[in-house]
């Protein structure tokens, strides 16, 4: 069976979870606060950013350093879960299929989950914007090309964080606890951030990148801005030990 086609086989077993539902929940919720505090925006003259670009990254913040992290782990924790409730993962370990494939196509699934939200947040950004635009007679809505390049900036400097969520939901059995240890390792991040090592925890990536962005933004602030070097090959490595880590011990526990 290819790849192709247990990506399709995966996408189908999440079809009636809760999944998508959690991910579009965490969207709404997160856009309510910019709606409901959008004059706020206009007290920002200090930091030399405009209202809409403040509106803007201050929701996007919120997502990028816990709601979007959050909803990753709750989420790979439920895929992950989905072969083990009926015991589903035993069907498909007798099957002639490979088992790095079958945790390969699960990641892709995830990341495929991880782009929806980003997409649902974005969605929501416009509708909060609009209404704030409506609210406070004041346009709020930046153009579609500078939020795509914003949000697909989020999204690949997720990636590595992902796989190391998905590492541990295989390799920690009990959702409980891996969602307790997924969750702790988000916190951390607001003060990673400042730190010269960032680019080596990769739960810290999102929120760097948008950080970073806010420094660009705001004329009277300043932040620190990406480097490539090192953070490109240190995020390729740490997603490969992670990816290689999961297809290895995918599946162990319920052979034994």
């Amino acid at each position: 069976m290819s790849l192709l086609s247990l990506v399709d086989v995966e996408f189908k077993k999440i079809r009636r979870s809760k999944i998508l539902l959690i991910l579009a929940v965490a969207a709404v919720i997160l856009w309510i606060p910019s709606i409901l505090n959008a004059k706020m925006n206009f007290g920002m003259q200090a930091e030399g950013i405009s209202p809409e670009n403040n509106f803007f990254i201050q929701g996007f913040l919120g997502m990028a350093w816990f709601m979007f992290p959050a909803s990753m782990v709750v989420g790979t924790v439920l895929l992950s879960q989905t072969e083990r409730a009926n015991k589903g993962i035993l069907k498909m370990l007798a099957l002639p299929i490979s088992t790095a494939k079958l945790c390969t196509a699960k990641f892709v699934v995830l990341l495929t989950l991880a782009a929806a939200q980003i997409f649902m947040i974005t969605g929501m950004y416009y509708i909060s914007a609009a209404i704030s635009s409506g609210t406070q007679n004041y346009c709020f809505i930046l153009p579609p090309l500078f939020v795509l390049k914003e949000i697909s900036l989020i999204f690949l400097s997720a990636i590595p964080m992902i796989a190391f969520f998905w590492m541990l939901s295989v390799c920690i059995q009990t959702p409980i606890f891996s969602i307790g240890v997924g969750l702790a390792s988000i916190v951390p991040s607001v003060l990673i951030i400042n730190t010269k090592v960032w680019f080596a925890y990769p739960m810290a990536y999102p929120f760097f990148v948008i950080t970073s962005e806010y420094g660009k933004l705001a004329e009277n602030m300043d932040t620190a801005q990406i480097e490539l070097i090192p953070w490109i090959p240190v995020a390729v490595t740490i997603t490969i030990i992670c990816l290689g880590i999961s297809c290895l011990r995918f599946g162990q526990a319920e052979r034994r």
